[in-house]
């Protein structure tokens, strides 16, 4: 009889660990869709006319012209030259990343490994600055840039140094890497490093940053993306159309729907959409194994 009673109980828990599996993946069935749904409504309105109204989960017949008229002179003179456009946030997105995340590499390890008088402060310093939105000291930067009179009488507005330079000083992408360095980063190697005649610098790019990867695929894609869908900064500082990325032509093109929603095309708008979503779902593919062997490494330290 507790035998029965054993097989009994067995039975009953096996009966609601799968009514628990059936319930969580359900939830995750939903939550995937309703994640998906705006991509996807996103893709069909690139299949249809310049006017749209209502919802339609079917493609239509109207992308070919799309494509054609994106690529026609008249759109080139109004938004610019999408290639070009696309080129611009390229450039200038690979560039803060790639110097957002070193640069913060670099000053975290400074602090993380080396002991001096104002190292507390100067961690300080820098989450306090973290602190201060771009937007309040914007005024005062565009003033600064316009000032400095080293390409014109505009100084370095219309150029893409305002832009990528600064991104050397990214205070949130230096307080993930400390804390990765805390748990991930033993001082251990960095001495025996020193002893075996290593120079600072080479340990830092050949031991440190290996074991740094994980941390710098997820910064690597918070920086590309933010960098990517930046408007408010190159809106203030860029004016020339061949120079401005596309965040700011899909800002004209909703200006112009809003105000004219007859005559505006919203087929083109919404495939320009398209266009600009491609290079975060291609940086992200790229960068999530490190993701997961990073989370993988965690679990494995825990």
């Amino acid at each position: 009889m507790p035998r029965i009673e054993g097989v009994a109980g067995q039975t009953d828990d096996r009966t609601k660990l799968l009514i628990r599996r059936i319930i969580a993946y359900t939830v995750l069935i939903i939550l995937v869709f309703i994640s998906l749904l705006p991509f996807y409504l996103l893709i069909i309105n690139a299949t249809r006319g310049k006017v749209q109204t209502g919802l339609r989960f079917f493609p239509e017949s109207y992308l070919d012209d799309n494509i054609k008229t994106l690529t026609s002179d008249s759109v080139k003179v109004q938004y610019g030259s999408v290639v070009r456009a696309f080129l611009n946030s390229a450039f200038v997105s690979v560039s803060v990343t790639i110097l957002s995340v070193y640069f913060s590499a670099l000053t975290a390890y400074a602090i993380h490994v080396y002991d001096f008088k104002l190292k507390k402060a100067a961690h300080t310093f820098i989450l306090i600055v973290m602190m201060v939105p771009t937007q309040s000291a914007a005024i005062g930067f565009y003033r600064m840039m316009k000032n400095m009179t080293v390409f014109g009488s505009n100084g370095l507005l219309d150029s893409y140094i305002p832009l990528i330079v600064p991104a050397v000083a990214a205070p949130s992408v230096y307080f993930f890497m400390i804390q990765y360095m805390s748990s991930s980063l033993p001082l251990e190697i960095v001495e025996a490093a020193r002893i075996d005649g290593c120079g600072e610098f080479r340990t830092f790019n050949s031991i440190v940053l290996p074991i740094l990867k994980p941390a710098f695929a997820v910064q690597g894609i918070f920086c590309f993306v933010g960098a990517w869908n930046n408007l408010f900064m190159p809106q203030l500082i860029i004016n020339s159309l061949d120079k401005k990325t596309i965040p700011m032509i899909l800002q004209v093109m909703r200006s112009n729907i809003q105000g004219n929603p007859m005559a505006a095309d919203a087929g083109l708008m919404n495939l320009y959409m398209v266009i600009a979503i491609v290079p975060v779902i291609v940086v992200y593919l790229a960068l999530s194994k490190y993701i997961i062997r990073g989370i993988a490494l965690g679990a494995v330290k825990g």
